[in-house]
């Protein structure tokens, strides 16, 4: 696995989106577990904090989810992506001091929910 550096950003950068395009086009798929970061390292002749970052990046962006001394795996696609598992209560709580009732709040979500 070899990786040619532009320079035009920081390597941590550039790995984490080189990662990011190999998940996208499903050379890593969803549940697989990606390369040890020495792994990566030596393949790519960089330091292994490097490579730790890049899977921090890609974990923040929602790609992956490591796991302490199993390893790092391929989230991406999954039902319970970082994007969902967002916390809303707190709008919950302002609709509901503006007045929203909870029938209503049902009522939309299932009319947003149900669209195509």
């Amino acid at each position: 696995m070899s990786l040619k550096f532009s320079g035009k950003q920081d390597v941590y950068l550039e790995i984490a989106e080189r990662f990011e395009e190999y998940i996208r086009n499903g050379l890593y798929s969803t549940g697989e577990k990606l390369p040890s970061v020495r792994v990566v390292a030596a393949d790519m002749g960089v330091n292994p904090n490097t490579v730790a970052k890049a899977y921090s990046v890609l974990e923040a962006r929602g790609f992956i989810r490591a796991l302490s001394k199993k390893g790092a795996f391929v989230i991406f696609g999954e039902e319970d992506s970082a994007l969902q598992k967002q916390d809303i209560r707190p709008l919950l709580i302002e609709l509901k001091k503006q007045g929203l009732r909870y029938e209503d709040l049902i009522l939309q979500a299932k009319e947003v929910f149900d669209q195509k």
